[in-house]
């Protein structure tokens, strides 16, 4: 009988996450595309960030779904980690509403839900009536799956399935709260695993005391999740990630030490009373609970809707402070360096004074070209001590010159329809040609690196002939790239016969490469599938030599 009602616990389980996940995606797809382009401009202040951040949770009907798509918004540069802490923080209150929701009794309107969503869903034609058949069909799953889990969890009270809970040498508060954040991890929702944890304090399967720290656990958990979210992001990702951690075990941390106050509170804001107890350091009595004046639902719903509040509250005055204080906790020497995937220097507001904002483009156009140079030269490292960390560092730098491109030359754009001097209007175009020239050094790079991981995937070897050959190409690359960022940032260079030399002697050692390989093709001392890699590498270098020269060709005057 046990293993019965425990199965049919778990088949109430499985019916409220299907529901949670069906009304999710009802919603993701009745918001369409808009809602994205709607999110990246709507998170200007704190307020706004905050906002915009419980409107995706909500959206989404999932806190740790939200929080992931936080961080990759910051991996693609969309967010600044400012606005992403300011959403992070909302993302709980957005969680609220759910909860809040969870914690009314409809669920006599499940059935009739899930009829009307399976009619709408199988039996319209139009798109946006299909998804809400998908709402309504989630939403009542969900209120079935609470009501199956509620009966069903009630009946396993007499077998004390939770009395490890109870007994643990840890403090109960401390264990509970670990709990939480462990099914909010496996569950992979907030707002999910609070229903099941409403759930089981209904059904008196664990006391509302334990709950109540349960329900603490979700925020930790959802940052868990996040936190999984940035590995192998961007710097400002995993910034982002450590600071919502901080905030996330202060918050808890009070709550925990100040629980028997929480729990007064909550259950007085509640229009609750509890019967002859008190709190007490120990465990808490579970065998006969007490009667509450209000619903341990509502109780519950109230407890994490008081809790975000607070966070918020307290923590979105000083998330400028954090964002301030960041490079204080992840240094970018020991990362690999700052390369956040959004402009530092452009500001549209100044746009109608073209002085200044042509030289924030010229601060910008330097960045971009410190960005492409550390990028070859780490590239043509790969050669000499190959390292998985520094692949990565090449790709997100990649991005960064991506970004920076689109950014910058749509700045360009719009600087150039604004009345300027004459020799801004000359300049506009010429700064554009090193904008694009520069991105195409970061695909050049990007394809060598490629090669390189066939070659390691593929156990190619190279001939030491070989290997030689590529690292001097690769050498005098490297030095065109960096007379192409000096001249960038206006430092002297060769005259202009002297780049145009350069040129040539890198297309005549390049051609002298190819033939030389050619012949170890034709002798059988290289394989066919290292000499096509070896010719897409040399053949990547030179673009990223002609790149650079013609960075360093496009002057004023310049034939």
């Amino acid at each position: 009988m046990l293993l019965l009602r425990l199965l049919e616990a778990l088949g109430g389980l499985g019916l409220f996450i299907l529901g949670m996940k069906t009304m999710a995606d009802g919603l993701q797809r009745l918001a369409s595309g808009g809602f994205r382009r709607f999110l990246e401009k709507a998170a200007g202040n704190r307020l706004s960030a905050a906002l915009t951040g419980s409107c995706l949770a909500s959206f989404l009907q999932s806190s740790a779904a939200a929080s992931i798509l936080i961080i990759g918004f910051v991996n693609a540069g969309l967010l600044s980690l400012y606005q992403a802490l300011g959403m992070l923080l909302g993302t709980a209150l957005g969680t609220v509403v759910a909860v809040q929701f969870i914690a009314f009794k409809i669920s006599f309107l499940s059935l009739p839900a899930i009829f009307m969503g399976v009619a709408l869903r199988f039996f319209s034609k139009q798109r946006r009536l299909v998804f809400l058949g998908d709402i309504l069909a989630g939403l009542g799953l969900l209120f079935l799956g609470l009501e199956v889990m509620e009966s069903r969890f009630s009946s396993l009270g007499e077998y004390n399935v939770l009395n490890w809970l109870r007994s643990s040498p840890m403090d109960w508060r401390v264990v509970s709260l670990f709990a939480g954040m462990a099914l909010t991890f496996l569950v992979q929702s907030g707002s999910a695993a609070i229903g099941i944890i409403i759930a089981l304090a209904a059904s008196r399967l664990i006391g509302v005391e334990q709950a109540m720290a349960m329900v603490l656990g979700e925020m930790p958990g959802t940052m868990i999740l996040a936190a999984i979210g940035a590995i192998g992001g961007t710097l400002a990702a995993r910034r982002t990630v450590i600071l919502y951690g901080i905030i996330c075990v202060t918050s808890v941390t009070v709550a925990l030490s100040l629980f028997p106050q929480f729990f007064s509170l909550v259950t007085f804001v509640s229009g609750g009373g509890w019967q002859s107890h008190t709190i007490s350091g120990g465990a808490p009595a579970m065998q006969a609970p007490l009667t509450l004046t209000s619903s341990t639902a509502r109780i519950l719903a109230n407890s994490y809707a008081m809790f975000s509040m607070l966070v918020a509250a307290v923590f979105l005055p000083f998330i400028g402070i954090f964002a301030r204080s960041a490079g204080k906790i992840l240094t970018a020497a020991e990362n690999g360096g700052d390369f956040e995937p959004r402009p530092r220097y452009l500001d549209f507001r100044v746009i109608n004074t073209p002085y200044l904002a042509f030289l924030q483009a010229g601060n910008e156009l330097k960045r971009m070209a410190q960005v492409a140079g550390s990028m070859l030269s780490d590239t043509v490292q790969q050669f000499y001590e190959y390292n998985a960390r520094r692949s990565s560092i090449i790709r997100q730098k990649e991005n960064v010159l991506d970004v920076l491109q689109k950014d910058l030359s749509g700045f360009l754009v719009l600087l150039s329809s604004q009345s300027q001097s004459p020799e801004i209007s000359v300049d506009i175009p010429l700064m554009l040609g090193k904008v694009n020239e520069l991105e195409a050094m970061g695909d050049s790079c990007e394809t060598i690196l490629d090669c390189l991981r066939r070659k390691k995937e593929g156990a190619v070897f190279f001939s030491e002939t070989a290997m030689t050959e590529i690292k001097s190409i690769a050498r005098h690359v490297t030095y065109l790239a960096a007379l192409a960022v000096d001249h960038v940032e206006g430092r002297n260079i060769p005259d202009i016969a002297a780049r145009h030399y350069l040129r040539s002697e890198m297309t005549a050692l390049a051609g002298e490469f190819k033939k030389n390989h050619l012949a170890r093709l034709s002798e059988g001392s290289c394989s066919i599938i290292a000499g096509l890699l070896f010719m897409d590498i040399v053949d990547a270098f030179v673009k990223v030599g002609d790149c650079a020269c013609a960075i360093m060709l496009q002057e004023r005057g310049a034939p």
